[in-house]
Protein backbone atom coordinates (compact mmCIF):
# COMPACT_ATOMS: atom_id res chain seq x y z
CA UNK A 1 0.00 0.00 0.00
CA UNK A 2 2.76 2.44 0.87
CA UNK A 3 2.37 5.86 2.47
CA UNK A 4 1.57 9.38 1.30
CA UNK A 5 2.63 12.21 3.60
CA UNK A 6 1.73 15.88 3.14
CA UNK A 7 4.93 17.47 4.35
CA UNK A 8 6.35 20.86 5.22
CA UNK A 9 9.92 21.00 3.98
CA UNK A 10 12.24 22.88 6.34
CA UNK A 11 13.62 25.36 7.04
CA UNK A 12 10.71 27.54 5.83
CA UNK A 13 7.96 24.95 5.59
CA UNK A 14 7.52 24.59 1.82
CA UNK A 15 4.52 22.42 0.93
CA UNK A 16 5.33 18.97 -0.37
CA UNK A 17 3.88 15.54 -1.06
CA UNK A 18 6.04 12.56 -0.10
CA UNK A 19 4.92 9.21 -1.51
CA UNK A 20 6.67 6.06 -0.29
CA UNK A 21 5.74 2.67 -1.77
CA UNK A 22 6.38 -0.50 0.19
CA UNK A 23 9.99 -1.70 -0.16
CA UNK A 24 11.04 1.46 -2.00
CA UNK A 25 14.21 1.00 -4.04
CA UNK A 26 15.13 4.68 -4.16
CA UNK A 27 13.89 8.23 -3.67
CA UNK A 28 13.32 10.78 -6.45
CA UNK A 29 13.01 14.49 -5.65
CA UNK A 30 11.20 16.50 -8.32
CA UNK A 31 12.25 20.00 -9.33
CA UNK A 32 9.56 21.74 -11.36
CA UNK A 33 10.11 24.41 -13.97
CA UNK A 34 9.27 28.09 -14.01
CA UNK A 35 5.63 28.94 -13.41
CA UNK A 36 4.84 25.47 -12.10
CA UNK A 37 4.45 23.87 -8.67
CA UNK A 38 4.28 20.55 -6.85
CA UNK A 39 0.86 20.15 -8.53
CA UNK A 40 2.31 20.04 -12.06
CA UNK A 41 0.17 17.40 -13.83
CA UNK A 42 3.14 16.26 -15.92
CA UNK A 43 5.45 15.77 -12.95
CA UNK A 44 2.64 14.11 -11.00
CA UNK A 45 2.15 11.61 -13.83
CA UNK A 46 5.88 10.86 -13.94
CA UNK A 47 5.92 10.51 -10.15
CA UNK A 48 3.03 8.03 -10.33
CA UNK A 49 4.96 6.04 -12.93
CA UNK A 50 8.07 5.97 -10.79
CA UNK A 51 6.01 5.01 -7.74
CA UNK A 52 4.51 2.09 -9.64
CA UNK A 53 8.07 0.90 -10.22
CA UNK A 54 9.05 1.06 -6.57
CA UNK A 55 10.46 4.57 -6.16
CA UNK A 56 9.54 7.00 -3.41
CA UNK A 57 8.94 10.55 -4.67
CA UNK A 58 8.86 14.06 -3.27
CA UNK A 59 7.08 16.83 -5.15
CA UNK A 60 7.39 20.17 -3.38
CA UNK A 61 7.00 23.88 -3.97
CA UNK A 62 10.32 25.64 -4.40
CA UNK A 63 8.95 29.07 -3.45
CA UNK A 64 6.46 30.51 -0.98
CA UNK A 65 3.33 32.22 -2.32
CA UNK A 66 4.84 35.63 -1.60
CA UNK A 67 8.06 34.72 -3.38
CA UNK A 68 6.14 33.55 -6.45
CA UNK A 69 4.78 37.09 -6.87
CA UNK A 70 8.28 38.23 -7.83
CA UNK A 71 8.90 36.66 -11.24
CA UNK A 72 12.64 37.07 -10.80
CA UNK A 73 12.55 34.34 -8.13
CA UNK A 74 11.07 31.87 -10.60
CA UNK A 75 14.24 32.09 -12.68
CA UNK A 76 16.71 32.40 -9.77
CA UNK A 77 18.56 29.09 -10.31
CA UNK A 78 20.80 29.61 -7.27
CA UNK A 79 17.80 30.17 -4.98
CA UNK A 80 15.94 27.17 -6.37
CA UNK A 81 19.03 24.98 -5.99
CA UNK A 82 19.39 26.09 -2.37
CA UNK A 83 15.78 25.05 -1.67
CA UNK A 84 16.48 21.69 -3.29
CA UNK A 85 19.60 21.16 -1.18
CA UNK A 86 17.54 21.90 1.93
CA UNK A 87 14.94 19.33 0.86
CA UNK A 88 17.51 16.59 0.19
CA UNK A 89 19.22 17.20 3.52
CA UNK A 90 15.86 17.04 5.30
CA UNK A 91 15.04 13.74 3.60
CA UNK A 92 18.40 12.41 4.74
CA UNK A 93 17.38 13.06 8.34
CA UNK A 94 13.86 11.64 8.06
CA UNK A 95 13.54 8.01 9.29
CA UNK A 96 11.18 7.13 6.42
CA UNK A 97 13.68 8.14 3.73
CA UNK A 98 17.14 8.31 5.30
CA UNK A 99 18.17 4.87 4.03
CA UNK A 100 17.20 5.46 0.40
CA UNK A 101 19.51 6.42 -2.45
CA UNK A 102 18.44 9.76 -3.89
CA UNK A 103 17.92 10.91 -7.46
CA UNK A 104 16.68 14.19 -8.93
CA UNK A 105 14.12 14.73 -11.68
CA UNK A 106 14.19 18.23 -13.12
CA UNK A 107 11.88 19.81 -15.70
CA UNK A 108 12.58 22.95 -17.74
CA UNK A 109 14.50 25.45 -15.54
CA UNK A 110 14.20 22.96 -12.69
CA UNK A 111 16.76 20.80 -14.48
CA UNK A 112 19.33 23.56 -14.07
CA UNK A 113 18.50 23.84 -10.37
CA UNK A 114 18.87 20.06 -10.05
CA UNK A 115 22.34 20.14 -11.61
CA UNK A 116 23.50 23.05 -9.44
CA UNK A 117 22.18 21.33 -6.31
CA UNK A 118 23.81 18.03 -7.31
CA UNK A 119 27.17 19.76 -7.70
CA UNK A 120 26.80 20.99 -4.10
CA UNK A 121 25.49 17.72 -2.67
CA UNK A 122 28.08 15.41 -4.24
CA UNK A 123 27.73 11.79 -3.15
CA UNK A 124 24.25 12.33 -1.71
CA UNK A 125 22.82 12.28 -5.26
CA UNK A 126 23.20 9.11 -7.33
CA UNK A 127 21.34 9.99 -10.57
CA UNK A 128 19.69 12.88 -12.40
CA UNK A 129 17.01 12.91 -15.10
CA UNK A 130 16.02 16.05 -17.00
CA UNK A 131 12.74 16.38 -18.93
CA UNK A 132 12.66 19.15 -21.51
CA UNK A 133 15.30 20.80 -19.39
CA UNK A 134 17.52 23.81 -19.68
CA UNK A 135 20.75 22.32 -18.33
CA UNK A 136 22.69 25.15 -19.97
CA UNK A 137 21.35 27.46 -17.24
CA UNK A 138 23.36 25.50 -14.67
CA UNK A 139 26.47 27.36 -15.83
CA UNK A 140 29.78 26.23 -14.35
CA UNK A 141 28.08 23.48 -12.33
CA UNK A 142 27.84 21.43 -15.54
CA UNK A 143 31.59 20.92 -15.53
CA UNK A 144 31.45 19.51 -11.98
CA UNK A 145 28.80 16.85 -12.60
CA UNK A 146 30.08 13.28 -12.43
CA UNK A 147 26.70 11.89 -11.40
CA UNK A 148 24.91 9.71 -13.98
CA UNK A 149 22.71 12.15 -15.91
CA UNK A 150 20.00 11.48 -18.49
CA UNK A 151 18.69 14.33 -20.64
CA UNK A 152 15.27 13.72 -22.26
CA UNK A 153 14.18 16.13 -24.97
CA UNK A 154 11.25 16.25 -27.38
CA UNK A 155 12.18 15.69 -31.01
CA UNK A 156 10.21 18.81 -32.01
CA UNK A 157 11.60 20.97 -29.18
CA UNK A 158 13.84 22.89 -31.55
CA UNK A 159 16.54 24.98 -29.93
CA UNK A 160 16.29 23.08 -26.65
CA UNK A 161 17.71 19.97 -28.34
CA UNK A 162 20.86 21.87 -29.27
CA UNK A 163 21.21 23.33 -25.77
CA UNK A 164 20.97 19.83 -24.32
CA UNK A 165 23.55 18.49 -26.77
CA UNK A 166 25.96 21.24 -25.73
CA UNK A 167 25.33 20.56 -22.04
CA UNK A 168 25.79 16.81 -22.54
CA UNK A 169 29.29 17.39 -23.88
CA UNK A 170 30.29 19.12 -20.64
CA UNK A 171 29.04 16.46 -18.22
CA UNK A 172 31.82 14.26 -16.87
CA UNK A 173 30.01 11.20 -15.54
CA UNK A 174 27.84 8.53 -17.18
CA UNK A 175 25.45 10.38 -19.45
CA UNK A 176 22.89 9.96 -22.22
CA UNK A 177 20.54 12.02 -24.36
CA UNK A 178 17.16 10.52 -25.28
CA UNK A 179 15.05 12.28 -27.90
CA UNK A 180 11.32 11.45 -27.90
CA UNK A 181 10.21 11.58 -31.55
CA UNK A 182 7.65 14.23 -32.38
CA UNK A 183 7.34 15.57 -28.82
CA UNK A 184 7.27 19.28 -28.08
CA UNK A 185 8.52 21.04 -24.95
CA UNK A 186 5.78 19.92 -22.54
CA UNK A 187 5.39 16.42 -24.02
CA UNK A 188 1.59 16.72 -24.51
CA UNK A 189 1.53 14.39 -27.52
CA UNK A 190 -0.03 10.92 -27.09
CA UNK A 191 2.52 8.55 -25.59
CA UNK A 192 5.22 11.21 -25.19
CA UNK A 193 5.08 11.41 -21.40
CA UNK A 194 4.88 7.61 -21.19
CA UNK A 195 8.17 7.50 -23.07
CA UNK A 196 9.65 9.92 -20.54
CA UNK A 197 8.52 7.65 -17.72
CA UNK A 198 10.04 4.59 -19.39
CA UNK A 199 13.40 6.33 -19.88
CA UNK A 200 13.40 7.67 -16.30
CA UNK A 201 12.50 4.30 -14.77
CA UNK A 202 15.34 2.59 -16.63
CA UNK A 203 17.88 5.24 -15.62
CA UNK A 204 16.93 5.35 -11.96
CA UNK A 205 16.69 1.56 -11.74
CA UNK A 206 20.20 1.31 -13.14
CA UNK A 207 21.80 3.81 -10.78
CA UNK A 208 19.73 3.84 -7.58
CA UNK A 209 20.04 0.20 -6.54
CA UNK A 210 21.28 -0.59 -3.04
CA UNK A 211 21.33 1.37 0.24
CA UNK A 212 22.26 5.02 0.49
CA UNK A 213 26.00 5.68 0.95
CA UNK A 214 27.15 6.99 4.30
CA UNK A 215 27.84 10.71 4.39
CA UNK A 216 31.33 11.60 5.55
CA UNK A 217 31.40 13.70 8.72
CA UNK A 218 33.12 16.51 6.81
CA UNK A 219 30.12 16.78 4.50
CA UNK A 220 27.53 17.07 7.23
CA UNK A 221 26.00 20.44 8.09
Amino acid sequence: MGRVVEARVPPIGLAGTLSIPDNAQGLIVFVHGSGSSRLSPRNMKVADGLGANGFATLLFDLLTLDEEDDRANVFDIDLLATRLVDAVEWLGREPLTAGLRCGLFGASTGAAAALVAAARLGERIQAIVSRGGRPDLAGRALDQIRIPTLLIVGGADFGVIELNEQALARLRGPKALEIVPGATHLFPEPGALDAVIDHAVRWFTLYLGGPAPAVRPAEQD
